[in-house]
Order: C-alpha cells, then structure tokens, then sequence
C-alpha cells in the first residue's frame, strides 16, 4: 500500500507540537483517498521497570500527573522511570539517566521489553520499555530535577502485591501496566537468571 505527504502546516510549537497533516493513501477496496489529520509529536520516551529479583520487590514511583487530574483517586498516579529521548540520545542513555533522576539508583545494563506507539491515531510517540535489575534496598526517598518541577516519591513493592495494585486502579497508566504484565511472563526467568549469576 502506498501513501505520500500532500502538504503539513504547523499548528502548535510549545513543550509539544502538532502539526497538520494532508495525506492521501490507497484503500483496501481500490483506489486512493485524501484525508487530514492533527498529529501530536512528543517524541521518543523510555521507560525502565526496576526489580529485584532476589528479593522479589518492584521499584515503582509515585508522581503528580495533569492528565489524570479527574481522575476519581486523584493525579498522583504509580508509575516506573520514564524520560523522553533527547537529541543525540541512546535508549539506553536516557534510561540510564533517568533511573538517576526519578530514583537515585545507578543501572547499567538493560533488558529490552517492548518499543510500541502510545497512541498512534494521533500521537507520533513511540515508547520504549526496558528492565533493569536492582538491589531494592538502594531505593527510597524523593527524587526529580527541580527545574523540571519534578516531584517524585520512590517506593518498593513486593511483587505479590503489584496484582492487587493493578487490579484496584491504583497503577492505572499503560506503561506500568504494560511492563508489570511483561514482568508476570518473564519474573521466573529472571529470578533463575539472577542466583545462577
């Protein structure tokens, strides 16, 4: 199927940018058609669920968030370190810093989980989620970049407990969900992979 860009016209340059996009592509019955759509660029992020696999334990993080401002259990949301690629930036680089930003923990090495585009009806952003193991005993406090407004609480979860958490509401952003359901497939493999190290 083939497509091209007819014309785009920026709409919007702030912390974000939209654009909007003249298109035209074949259709599955034959044919072309022409359609415009805004397009949301927020760029790349990554995002990096910490756990400890000798002690069974999550890091998750609890941060104000604007987008779930009516939200019934209020804007401050349980999530996992997450930053956006800047230019020049390798996943792994902004994993790495942003695990010392949002949680004060040194990580080095990753695993990779999934990359998937957060909303692609509209949004260009595309997410990629890394595992990184950690001593969990290393994390607590609150963290963030001050001139980022940042305000993050770190806290450990044991992992029997991460069900519930899902289940309730109380982790209702589709990143944590994503990786925590990445981490119910993989956990046993990770646990055997960290006593034969």
């Amino acid at each position: 199927m083939k497509w091209k860009l007819l014309k785009s016209e920026a709409k919007y340059q702030g912390f974000f940018k939209v654009d909007l996009y003249h298109i035209e592509h074949e259709v599955y019955k034959g044919g072309e058609i022409e359609v415009s759509r805004e397009l949301f660029h927020r760029g790349d992020a990554v995002a990096v669920l910490m756990y400890d696999p000798s002690k069974d334990k999550v890091v998750l993080l609890e941060q104000f968030r604007v987008g779930a401002i009516e939200d019934e259990n209020g804007p401050w949301l349980l999530e996992i370190v997450a930053g956006m690629v800047e230019e020049g930036e390798s996943v792994n680089d902004v994993a790495r810093r942003e695990c010392k930003e949002e949680s004060g923990l040194e990580v080095h090495s990753f695993e990779n989980v999934y990359s998937f585009y957060s909303s692609p009806g509209g949004c260009s952003e595309k997410i990629h989620v890394l595992c990184a193991l950690v001593d969990s005993e290393q994390a607590g406090g609150i963290h963030g970049v001050e001139h980022e407004g940042e305000d993050i609480k770190v806290l450990v979860t044991d992992y029997a407990e991460l069900h519930d958490l899902m289940v309730s509401g109380k982790i209702c952003s589709a990143i944590p969900l994503i990786a925590l359901q990445w981490l119910q497939l993989n956990r046993e493999r990770l646990r055997i992979e960290s006593f034969v190290m």
